[in-house]
């Protein structure tokens, strides 16, 4: 199993119109199937995220479905991947991690 981590970068003020953006991300993640959060740190370093999303996954593959088609359509996934990147001052982030099985 993997884990997608995507962490943003926001301002203070843009803090719950981004909680509301990864929130239906949350939900999309779900719709399609997979297990999927919201992270909200709670202490931030000088360059920590200011919100992070995480997906888990059985494949690798999945991401890519999930990335293209999360949001609804292309044409809506497009668009909510525009308006939220309006409010984050720098790219995203993306960390894939495996999970290490006891055994494997």
């Amino acid at each position: 199993m993997y884990v997608a981590r995507f962490s943003y970068e926001l301002l203070p003020v843009n803090r719950q119109r981004g909680i509301e953006f990864i929130q239906r991300e949350v939900e999309a993640a779900r719709k399609n199937k997979l297990n999927a959060r919201l992270l909200v740190p709670l202490t931030r370093g000088d360059d920590g995220p200011a919100l992070q999303f995480e997906v888990e996954l059985k494949a690798l593959d999945e991401l890519d479905r999930f990335r293209h088609k999360g949001a609804g359509s292309p044409a809506e996934t497009a668009d909510w991947m525009h308006a939220f990147s309006e409010i984050l001052t720098a790219p995203p982030t993306v960390e894939i991690l495996r999970v290490e099985e006891k055994g494997a």
